[in-house]
């Protein structure tokens, strides 16, 4: 949900219809985490989580970016941008951002993409926030357990966009959502939050079945009035009438699922031209931005988990009642 959709009105609505609203919070700076945390507040005085990414970023990323740069000037010149450029790598945010989290104290950290040092995790419990921490497979459960997290969030492979996998391979984290809260529950004793596909509330019973304490919905929350994700992604999702999605590092250089368009046709069979993370999304920033702005779904990243085709187009907090409805 990082990177415009969860909007303070969006946490505010979920955590006001005793839901648990999260910001997503991964591609603010230190002063937009506070500012916005400071908007939530003003609008609930329920719990809320803030989310970052803590862990994926290479400061030494490196590669030949004349490929893309070829594909990208094409594209630039059809939405009346300027000739891209080479990226140039930078810091990694993360600490920065954490900084602010700490000033803010939220009351729930979570955290995906891989686990922050020791010195940040006791400095996060020393603030009194719980700490919820991502894992793609059993052992990276047992990693993130390690870490002293409070809970679990269990991402399964119908996940929509960044598979937060940090302990190998991401094509041997791609385990379904339930399989995966089995294997979590059965040797990890903390709670386990399930996510990935849940799009209503026999999928959300299904996974407290499985073993898990509770369950994380981003895409169904998309399509929200509240969500601030463009509105082109917001026609893309309810347009789909079955699951078209897939998981291509086109966009950001890291493996994420998403609906299939033409930026990502593009690089199907030119998967050497993709740069690693974070030199890739920053490359293709500045065409989904405009890509946003005029509505050119074709190139824009339009994130979305399996069983998108079944999300619906309601206010936050009465898609929080509908689903408890449905449970």
């Amino acid at each position: 949900m990082g990177g415009g959709p969860s909007t303070p009105e969006l946490v505010a609505a979920v955590s006001n219809a005793c839901g648990l609203g999260s910001l997503g919070a991964a591609y603010l700076t230190p002063e937009q985490i506070t500012d916005t945390i400071r908007r939530i507040r003003s609008l609930t005085n329920q719990p809320f989580q803030v989310n970052l990414f803590a862990g994926g970023w290479d400061e030494q990323a490196h590669g030949d970016s004349g490929p893309i740069l070829d594909l990208l000037t094409e594209i630039h010149e059809a939405l009346g941008l300027a000739v891209p450029t080479a990226p140039v790598s930078r810091p990694d945010p993360f600490p920065s951002q954490l900084e602010a989290v700490l000033d803010a104290r939220p009351p729930i950290f979570s955290f995906t993409f891989g686990i922050p040092n020791a010195d940040a995790m006791t400095r996060l419990r020393k603030r009194g926030m719980l700490i919820l921490g991502t894992a793609t497979t059993v052992e990276e459960a047992r990693l993130v357990a390690e870490a002293g997290v409070d809970g679990i969030v269990a991402q399964g492979s119908e996940s929509g966009a960044h598979r937060g996998t940090f302990a190998g391979p991401f094509e041997s984290s791609m385990v379904p959502t339930l399989e995966l809260v089995r294997g979590i529950t059965a040797v990890v004793d903390l709670p386990v939050i399930a996510t990935g596909g849940l799009m209503d509330g026999r999928d959300s019973t299904a996974a407290l079945r499985a073993g898990a304490s509770a369950v994380a919905l981003g895409t169904a929350f998309l399509v929200c009035p509240e969500s601030g994700a463009p509105e082109a992604h917001k026609q893309a999702i309810l347009n789909a009438k079955q699951d078209k999605t897939v998981v291509t590092r086109a966009f950001s250089g890291r493996p994420a699922r998403g609906l299939r368009n033409l930026f990502i046709e593009k690089l199907v069979e030119r998967p050497d031209a993709i740069l690693p993370y974070p030199l890739q999304n920053a490359l293709t920033r500045a065409m989904r931005t405009a890509a946003a702005k005029q509505a050119r779904p074709e190139f824009l990243s339009l994130w979305a988990g399996q069983g998108v085709a079944r999300a619906r187009a309601l206010p936050a907090s009465e898609l929080v009642k509908q689903l408890l409805r449905e449970m």
